[in-house]
């Protein structure tokens, strides 16, 4: 046979293949394992890594840990929910890695291959074990930017993007400083100052700030209450709103008051002053006296016991002595112990009615009736005119017990 023919028959043979994997819907290059593939040994487990993008990565990509090829990515999927790629991969039955186990999305150079690094976390302490079925969710999951990116960003900077951008920042900032440098260096040393302040002050703040904390704490602990007073304090406000012509009326008639009162202060001023003035002497007076005033009522209104005595009395009676001396002698010698010229009177009466006594200076010429007692000039009278020298013998009261 030729070589044309042969090769024919190779291509038809081909096309046979390929038109019956078709019809099988087997057809995919993706499912045909490439050599040299991850070893995933006789029981491999299959774990769902989420992604929020996965760039070019595609399936039979590389899984590894710590750089060694442990797994492979078997297909790719999207989430219509939270429209997150979903990456099933399988693992090597052998490899053991904590259930909250983190994965990266890396290239193997810069321009290489997309692979999926798993590793341990290492911000919290590894716990349980990731095992078949498991998912490491979207906050555990990361990529790194790719040279597309880096160049896209590199090259809006260069093309009149940022850099020109930049170039005129710096053109109107230096128009701003320029004659304003010794503002600008005081105002530094300001902003210098108050950060210093504020760094001395840190611990006052940090209380301030807990005060503040606990304030809010206990004010959302007494919400209800509050929200009862300022429910109940509604009709209040709503009496004051009707009532807010009264109150202004008042608050002027106070104002009106008050010019009228401050006025008559102003004119009574010297008065006043003069009056307390005039006052000053009666008061010192009176602070003079010190303790004399009290200790004389205490006398006065407690006649005829005093303070005291008042503790010698038992059972609340009290012996008492009292000698009452009515002697019409005693009596007038007592009345005029105090005229200027002192008068003999004497000691007995006469049985007739004395002359009057016209001639002696300050008497009085009018002596009061005393009825009941026999003295000269009452209606009462003895004709033999009793004798009053001695003092009358009433019983329990002249020297009587």
């Amino acid at each position: 046979m030729s070589r044309v023919p042969r090769t024919v028959a190779r291509l038809a043979a081909t096309g046979l293949a390929v038109t019956l994997l078709a019809g099988c819907g087997q057809v995919s290059l993706q499912n045909v394992p490439l050599p040299g593939g991850a070893d995933l040994g006789d029981e491999p487990y299959e774990v769902t890594v989420q992604f929020r993008d996965v760039l070019d990565l595609v399936p039979q990509s590389a899984v590894k840990v710590n750089n060694v090829t442990v797994g492979a990515v078997r297909e790719i999927q999207l989430d219509p929910a939270t429209w997150s790629a979903q990456v099933l991969v399988a693992l090597n039955g052998g490899v053991t890695l904590p259930a909250n186990s983190t994965a990266q999305l890396k290239q193997t150079t810069l321009l290489g291959e997309k692979f999926i690094l798993l590793a341990a976390p290492t911000d919290a302490p590894a716990a349980g074990r990731l095992a078949d079925g498991g998912v490491i969710p979207l906050d555990r999951t990361n990529r790194n930017p790719e040279a597309e990116e880096l160049f896209g960003a590199l090259s809006l900077l260069l093309n009149g993007g940022g850099l020109g951008k930049v170039q005129n920042i710096a053109r109107e900032v230096n128009k701003a400083l320029e004659g304003n440098e010794t503002d600008v260096k005081a105002l530094l040393r300001d902003l210098d100052t108050l950060t210093g302040t504020l760094d001395g002050e840190r611990g006052n703040i940090t209380r301030a700030l807990d005060g503040v904390d606990k304030l809010s704490v206990r004010l959302a602990d007494q919400r209800e209450n509050l929200d009862k007073v300022l429910t109940d304090l509604e009709p209040g406000l709503a009496v004051l709103n009707r009532q807010r012509e009264d109150l202004v009326d008042l608050l002027e008639s106070l104002d009106r008051l008050s010019e009228v009162t401050v006025n008559v202060v102003n004119r009574s001023r010297d008065d006043l002053i003069a009056d307390l003035k005039a006052l000053r002497p009666t008061l010192r007076e009176l602070a003079r006296t010190g303790d004399d005033i009290p200790k004389s009522l205490e006398v006065v209104a407690t006649i005829p016991f005093t303070d005291a005595a008042i503790p010698a009395i038992r059972g609340d009676f009290m012996n008492l002595n009292l000698k009452l001396d009515l002697s019409v002698a005693d009596l007038l010698a007592n009345l005029t112990s105090l005229l200027p010229v002192p008068v003999a009177l004497p000691t007995t009466l006469p049985t007739r009615a004395p002359e009057p006594l016209t001639t002696l200076p300050g008497v009085p010429m009018d002596v009061p009736k005393l009825p009941g007692l026999g003295l000269p000039g009452s209606d009462d009278e003895d004709e033999d005119g009793p004798d009053l020298s001695d003092a009358l013998p009433l019983p329990g009261l002249g020297g009587g017990r």
